[in-house]
């Protein structure tokens, strides 16, 4: 199974990766209800948008989620930023709590928009953003479309490349989302390792059987669409951490020449979801990084 999102290589193809997608780590259910410090009122195109900020102070990060999941992805996150960072995590439209657009049509440029949005609204200037899975193209759009306020990025797990040869077969893979919750489960089964716990497996199941068809059919063509994946080069400070396996040496290289900043880390014994699966690594991981930012 192909993960869609993954910056790995399959067959030649760089940025494709077999897939394993790890959900979340062990829930910790008070976390749901400590998440949110405040709740965002913040629009774009006329869309509702549900966001939440943890902690307080002039250093922001802000948290953005992978295809058909929401901001309960970094709920083993939040609570750990929270205590030296102001953390924002929003919902993208059509996903979680947040609304959708009239017409339907989602793209990686109203994603990067709508977190403009939350940005603003928060009043912080400029911020760390970490995008998991289909959260890294979101990134990249943002610090395109917004440089002067992004510090550095994150990429989790998330491709920075998408052959031509493959954005057929995923459009042809979204076209069944449309009827049928089992075609998305089924992939999402597809990209769990054999280390994911039961309770990380229902939990992400969770995520993609509250999201619409509609959305999941939308943000797949998003995700594809040529106009996302270019050439160019990102001179931001920039972390890339990915789950066991996920990368080759050409794909870590292909990697440093679009980002030139990069530190790269692989975290043994995990799969696509590995912020939930080995969260006190990750955790300690992205604030040694966090902590070397001059925002």
């Amino acid at each position: 199974m192909y993960n869609l999102w993954w910056s790995g290589s399959h067959n030649g193809d760089p940025g494709l990766q077999v897939s394993r997608m790890i959900p979340h780590h062990p829930v910790q259910c008070f976390a749901c209800l400590t998440f949110a410090a405040s709740l965002s009122a913040a629009t774009v195109d006329g869309i509702r948008l549900h966001s939440a900020v943890s902690g307080e102070g002039p250093k922001t990060v802000i948290l953005v989620h992978g295809w058909t999941c929401d901001d309960r992805t970094w709920q083993s996150q939040v609570p750990e930023l929270a205590k030296n960072y102001r953390v924002i995590t929003l919902d993208l439209p059509g996903h979680g709590k947040s609304g959708s657009p009239k017409d339907g049509k989602l793209s990686m440029d109203l994603f990067a928009r709508a977190i403009e949005a939350v940005r603003q609204e928060a009043k912080a200037d400029r911020a760390v953003l970490i995008g998991h899975s289909m959260g890294t193209p979101v990134i990249m759009q943002y610090a395109r479309l917004y440089p002067e306020h992004t510090v550095a990025l994150v990429l989790v797990d998330g491709s920075v490349t998408l052959p031509q040869s493959v954005r057929g077969k995923l459009l042809s893979s979204a076209k069944q989302f449309a009827g049928s919750l089992e075609a998305r489960e089924a992939m999402v089964q597809g990209m769990f390792s054999s280390s994911t716990t039961l309770d990380v497996r229902k939990h992400v199941l969770s995520m993609i059987s509250a999201t619409s068809a509609a959305t999941a059919v939308s943000a797949m063509q998003a995700f594809v669409d040529p106009a996302n994946w270019k050439e160019d080069v990102f001179n931001q400070n920039s972390l890339g951490i990915y789950a066991d396996g996920t990368l080759t040496a050409a794909d870590r290289e292909y990697m440093r020449s679009r980002f030139p900043k990069l530190e790269y880390i692989n975290i043994p014994g995990t799969g696509h979801f590995l912020m939930l699966e080995k969260p006190a690594e990750f955790n300690r991981l992205l604030k040694s990084f966090l902590d070397k930012q001059k925002f």
